[in-house]
C-alpha cells in the first residue's frame, strides 16, 4: 500500500506558453494550456516526483469571459466573473468539461476521458474538484443527462427559503454586482430576485471580498434561524449526489471537495457512502479548517482525507518564518488520533507560495518544513505544480494582482513550469542550477515517503520533549524525530536557521523501549538518504548524537539497531 502523494496542477496553466502574457489578457492573446498538454511524456516526468496521484484542478466548466457561443455555451456576463479566466470554483455546468481546455471544445469530454486513460496508464490516479456549496451566478446545465431537471429550474423564488429550493433568495431586491461600472453597460447584468452569494453573504449587494461570482446552494439549512430540514431528504442533495455519480463513472479516483465545512455534514454521511457503494475505490478529500468539526466529517461525514491547514501547515509557516519549531509538536497532537487522515502540504492554490515575498522569500527556506510535512507521519502529502521549482507566484496577473499567490482566475503562464517542460522536451536545459537543485531535492524527498518502509507506514516518534533542556539543541531552529519499522530507523533532523549548526540530538531512554532498540551497541553505522553520505552515529538512551545539519535543510539518516 503506496503513500498518497499529490500533484496539484492548475490544469489551464500546466501547458501554457506565451513567453510574456499581457495582465488582464484574453485567452487569445496569452494562450491557455490544454489537458492534451499531459502526454505520456509529461506524465511520467509528474510521477518521477515521486506522485502518485494528480489533483487536476479546474476541470468542470466554470464561468468565463471567453466566448464560446459556437458551441452552444452560453456567454457569461462579465460582471459576474472575476478575472478573464474566471474562478474554477463559480462552476456553470457541472456535467461539463472547461472548453478552455479543449484542443477540440465540442469533444471536450472525450479529451477528457481520454485524459483520466493516459493517466491510468502512466500508473497515476486521478483527483478533480467537487464544488458543492456553490455555483456561477448564471448556471445553467447544457449537458446534463436526459430527465436530470436543472439546479433552480423548480425553485419558488418567492420564498428567501425553502427546503424544496436549491437556491436561497432575497425576494424583492436586485442583485448588485460590486464593480466600479458595468463591464458592459450596453447589457446590464440582471439578477432579480437576487440569490445569496456563497460565502454566506445574504445581501443583494456583496462586496468585491465577497464571492460575488457565486450563489449560495440550499442544503436544507434555514440561515435566518439555524433550523435544519432534512426529511424529506432536500432536492439539492439528491441533485449533487447525481453528480458526483457521474464524475465517479468517468474513472476519477477521488474528489477533493471545496468548502466541505460550509456543506452540512449530515449530505457527506448520506451521499459518500452511495458513492463509495458503485466505487469502492474513490476517496474524498475535505476542505475543512474548523478542528472542532474535523472528527464530525470524518466520522460521520464518512470523509477519507481532511486538509492539515490550520494545523501543521499554519504552524510551519509560523516556524520558517522565525516561530518556534518546538511547536510543531503542539500541532501533530492536536491531531494524533486522526494524523493518518490528514493531508499534509507546503503550498497550494488558495495559499501563498513558499518563495514569495508574502511568505519565506527564498524557496530554499522550505526544503526544512518539506522534510517535517512529507516524512513525519503516514498521511498523504500534496505538493502544487511549480513548488519544486521555486515558483515566486509574484506576477502581476490580472485579476488576482501581485499577492505572492499564482493565479486562478487569469490566462497567464507559470514560467517556471514553461521552462520546465521546454516545449515537452523536459530536458532541464532552461532551468536554472538553483532549480534544478530544489526539484532534486524535492524528489529525493518525495521518493522516500514510499521507497522506504519506516517512512511509508513504520511508527513515529517525536523526540523533542527529551531536549528541552538540552543546551546544545536549540529547539527553536531544530526539530526532529524518529521513524521506525522492524530493525530499521531513520531519524530526522531538520534545520529551520539559515545558517549550518552543529548540534546535538538526546534521544531519550523511553524511545529505545517504545521501538525496542538495543540498548548497548552505542556506536551505529548510518546513511544520510538525502545525500548518500555515511556516517558514524552515538545511538544510546538519554545519550547525545552529534550531528552538523546544513542551513534551511536537515539531514535524514538511516540506520539498523
Amino acid at each position: 500500500m503506496s503513500r498518497m502523494i499529490v500533484y496539484q496542477v492548475l490544469t489551464r496553466l500546466f501547458g501554457a506558453n506565451k513567453k510574456s502574457p499581457v495582465a488582464n489578457g484574453t485567452r487569445d492573446l496569452n494562450g491557455c494550456g490544454l489537458m492534451n498538454d499531459f502526454n505520456t511524456k509529461a506524465l511520467d516526468q509528474i510521477k518521477s516526483l515521486g506522485a502518485t496521484h494528480i489533483w487536476y484542478t479546474g476541470i468542470i466548466e466554470h464561468a468565463q469571459q471567453t466566448d464560446y457561443t459556437e458551441y452552444g455555451i452560453a456567454l457569461d456576463h462579465a460582471d459576474v466573473v472575476k478575472g478573464k479566466a474566471g474562478s474554477p470554483y463559480a462552476i456553470k455546468d457541472y456535467y461539463d468539461v472547461d472548453p478552455d481546455l479543449a484542443k477540440k471544445p465540442d469533444e471536450r469530454m472525450k479529451e477528457f476521458e481520454n485524459l483520466v486513460r493516459r493517466t491510468h496508464q502512466a500508473g497515476l490516479k486521478v483527483i478533480i474538484d467537487f464544488v458543492p456549496n456553490h455555483v456561477a451566478r448564471q448556471y445553467k446545465s447544457d449537458a446534463c443527462p436526459e430527465g436530470v431537471t436543472d439546479l433552480g429550474a423548480a425553485d419558488d423564488k418567492s420564498k428567501a427559503f425553502s427546503p424544496a429550493n436549491n437556491f436561497y433568495y432575497i425576494p424583492g431586491q436586485r442583485f448588485v454586482p460590486p464593480v466600479d461600472g458595468s463591464l458592459c453597460p450596453e447589457n446590464a447584468y440582471i439578477e432579480d430576485p437576487a440569490k445569496a452569494t456563497g460565502n454566506d453573504c445574504f445581501s443583494p449587494s456583496p462586496s468585491r471580498n465577497d464571492w460575488y461570482e457565486t450563489v449560495k446552494l440550499n442544503y436544507g439549512v434555514d440561515y435566518s434561524n439555524g433550523s435544519r430540514h432534512f426529511d424529506p431528504v432536500p432536492d439539492t442533495w439528491k441533485k449533487m449526489t447525481h453528480i458526483l455519480l457521474f464524475w465517479a463513472s468517468k474513472g476519477v479516483d477521488a474528489f477533493r471537495c471545496d468548502m466541505a465545512e460550509m456543506v452540512p455534514c449530515e449530505f457527506w454521511g448520506w451521499a459518500i457512502p452511495q458513492v463509495k457503494a458503485a466505487y469502492p475505490h474513490i476517496d474524498f478529500i475535505a476542505e475543512v479548517y474548523n478542528p472542532n468539526e474535523y472528527r464530525n466529517y470524518l466520522f460521520n461525514g464518512k470523509f477519507d482525507y481532511l486538509y492539515d491547514k490550520v494545523g501543521l501547515y499554519d504552524t510551519l509557516r509560523d516556524v520558517v518564518c522565525g516561530g518556534s519549531a518546538s511547536n510543531i509538536t503542539f500541532a501533530w497532537q492536536k491531531v494524533d488520533d486522526i494524523q493518518d487522515r490528514m493531508l499534509n502540504f507546503l503550498e497550494n492554490h488558495d495559499e501563498q507560495r513558499l518563495a514569495s515575498d508574502f511568505f519565506a522569500g527564498d524557496a530554499n527556506r522550505g526544503r526544512s518544513a518539506l522534510l517535517v510535512s512529507a516524512l513525519m507521519r503516514t498521511n498523504p502529502f500534496m505538493l502544487y505544480f511549480g513548488q519544486e521549482l521555486g515558483e515566486r507566484g509574484m506576477d502581476q496577473e490580472g485579476f488576482s494582482g501581485r499577492d505572492g499567490r499564482t493565479t486562478i482566475f487569469d490566462y497567464w503562464t507559470i514560467d517556471s513550469i514553461r521552462r520546465w517542460r521546454n516545449s515537452g522536451k523536459f530536458d532541464g536545459t532552461l532551468l536554472t542550477d538553483e532549480e534544478r537543485s530544489l526539484q532534486d531535492y524535492y524528489q529525493r524527498v518525495l521518493h522516500l515517503c514510499n521507497e522506504e518502509g519506516a517512512i511509508r507506514e513504520g511508527l513515529f516518534y517525536d523526540v523533542m520533549y527529551a531536549n528541552y533542556d538540552n543546551m546544545a539543541m536549540d529547539t527553536n531552529r531544530i526539530y526532529a524525530f524518529m521513524r521506525s519499522e522492524g530493525k530499521e530507523r531513520i531519524l530526522v533532523v531538520a534545520n529551520f536557521a539559515d545558517e549550518p549548526v552543529q548540534t546535538a540530538v538526546k534521544l531519550p531512554a523511553h524511545l529505545f523501549e517504545y521501538l525496542g532498540m538495543d540498548t548497548k551497541k552505542g556506536k551505529v553505522n548510518a546513511v544520510d538518504l538525502l545525500t548518500g553520505k555515511k556516517e558514524k552515529l552515538t545511538i544510546a538512551p538519554d545519550a547525545l548524537t552529534e550531528l552538523t545539519i546544513p542551513a534551511n535543510g536537515g539531514k535524514v539518516l538511516k540506520f539498523k539497531l
